[in-house]
């Protein structure tokens, strides 16, 4: 039987944190500004998306001491068990020096109104510790998650390109300091399941998977968090109820990254980023749509597994998980059982998991050779992390004509699905545009998709009919041909 601990332990900058008392939904931002009166993470959005609060959070993971910037707005503090937060505040002493990044926004102008530029600071830093000579792209990668109100992107990147002029990154405390705070966050991980509280405000943090299958089969009505960068804007933006939480993130059994010349199987807490070069170098037709999933910061905290199990109608991966036909494997206490994605999703805000049940991890096949894939994302803006529309193809073709297509979107019904009926009029019938334009007022078939902010019903059915119509221009390379003429 796993032993609990009653105490939630972590590193805040150079103090060891120990609570017993925290509410389950308390974010990390609150705990700063409200609770520990440290000021320098700001709070714009309270959602995620404006970076204004972002901090890094170092955990050992594989044994090695890995440090990433996360939205402090919508982390919750019982997922930092076993951790190292560092803000704002720890980069320079009080009348010291400025730390190089502080250093290099000052000389190069890179603050003008000044309340976003704390969160800047600390996503450069970031990515400063992991490549001291950025290029450019790579500053933009480390901002997309960071939005500057006074639109001053030129002189932050001139900063971002010169931090190393004003410091090593092997001096920098969090490098040199590397061992020993490993060693203090390894002396904190004990093994033990953490449990704060009592009812709807208890936090409960499994110590494994099978004390997972235990504690949530205990506690069906309980909320599993993982990210936390949906479940986040339940607390924040809904103000819901959805206590007791049973943070899982830090669960080493689902993270694990199997790839086999016939699958890659992905455990349920792989995040975006640590994914990333998993995904696209098995799929590179989704390096584009991967890095439009967010920021950095969304990348950093979001997990396939829950954008998976939240069954949100606009989630990025299930139309590129459904085409590529992925299953995941649910598990209840000691029982598992596999379920194609596609039958997942059942109704908005209902799917194929029983009380106590949980994704334990995400399959998805190899794409034979000679076929075809692709999926597109439509956004208000190439860095939104919600889509107006997400749409996913794959194609086999045999002597000019289909054998089979598969055809997914999120963002057109009350769940991501298949087009089935616009499936059923290309197969078997030669790939050609008057075979395509046949099929596009079969898309009503399909869906009937609803108008809301994000788009009208009539743009949502448009813009699906135009990605299959480019879907056909780039499979027979009749795209590059006229954007040829046209030039």
């Amino acid at each position: 039987m796993t032993e609990i601990r009653s105490q939630l332990r972590f590193i805040l900058n150079d103090q060891d944190v120990v609570l017993d008392e925290i509410s389950a939904t308390r974010t990390l931002l609150d705990f700063l500004r409200l609770d520990r009166r440290m000021t320098g993470s700001k709070e714009g959005c309270a959602e995620g998306d404006c970076g204004a609060c972002t901090v890094l959070v170092g955990r050992v993971t594989s044994g090695e001491l890995v440090y990433e910037s996360v939205n402090a707005c919508i982390c919750f503090v019982g997922s930092l068990d076993a951790t190292h937060v560092v803000t704002v505040e720890h980069l320079s002493a009080a009348n010291g020096p400025l730390h190089p990044v502080q250093q290099a926004m000052v000389e190069h102008h890179g603050s003008q109104c000044g309340f976003c530029t704390p969160g800047i600071v600390m996503s450069l830093y970031g990515m400063w510790m992991q490549n001291a000579d950025p290029s450019v792209n790579d500053i933009e990668v480390a901002l997309q998650g960071n939005l500057c109100r006074c639109t001053g992107y030129s002189p932050i990147i001139k900063a971002g390109r010169s931090i190393s002029a004003y410091g090593t990154v092997v001096a920098d405390p969090l490098v040199s300091e590397r061992q020993a705070i490993k060693a203090r966050l390894e002396a904190l991980r004990d093994g033990r399941r953490v449990e704060i509280g009592e009812g709807r405000g208890r936090l409960i943090v499994p110590a494994s998977a099978d004390d997972l299958a235990e504690v949530y089969a205990a506690n069906p009505q309980g909320t599993l968090v993982l990210g936390a960068t949906d479940v986040g804007l339940w607390v924040t933006k809904f103000m819901r109820d959805i206590g007791p939480m049973i943070f899982i993130g830090d669960i080493a059994e689902l993270q694990s990254i199997e790839a086999t010349d016939g699958a890659l199987k992905l455990g349920a807490g792989v995040t975006y980023s640590a994914a990333t070069a998993a995904v696209t170098g098995r799929f590179p037709q989704l390096t584009e749509l991967w890095m439009r999933i967010g920021g950095q910061q969304v990348r950093n905290m979001g997990t396939i597994g829950a954008n998976i199990a939240n069954g949100s109608p606009i989630g990025d991966t299930p139309p590129p998980l459904i085409a590529l036909g992925a299953s995941i494997t649910l598990r209840k206490g000691d029982a598992r059982r596999e379920v194609k994605l596609e039958d997942f999703f059942i109704a908005y805000g209902k799917q194929d998991r029983q009380p106590g049940e949980f994704i334990e991890s995400v399959t998805i096949p190899s794409l034979p050779a000679g076929e075809q894939f692709a999926c597109y994302k439509i956004t208000k803006r190439k860095d939104e992390d919600i889509s107006a529309l997400c749409g996913a193809y794959r194609l086999k073709l045999e002597g000019g004509k289909v054998a089979a297509i598969t055809i997914a979107y999120g963002g057109m019904a009350a769940t991501p699905k298949r087009a089935k009926a616009v499936e059923a009029a290309l197969l078997g019938k030669a790939w050609t545009v008057s075979t395509v334009e046949a099929a596009i007022p079969v898309f009503a078939e399909d869906y009937q998709p609803l108008t809301d902010m994000r788009a009208s019903a009539e743009y949502r059915l448009l813009a699906a009919q135009n990605l299959l119509r480019r879907f056909f221009l780039e499979t027979t390379g009749e795209g590059e041909r006229l954007t040829r003429e046209v030039a």
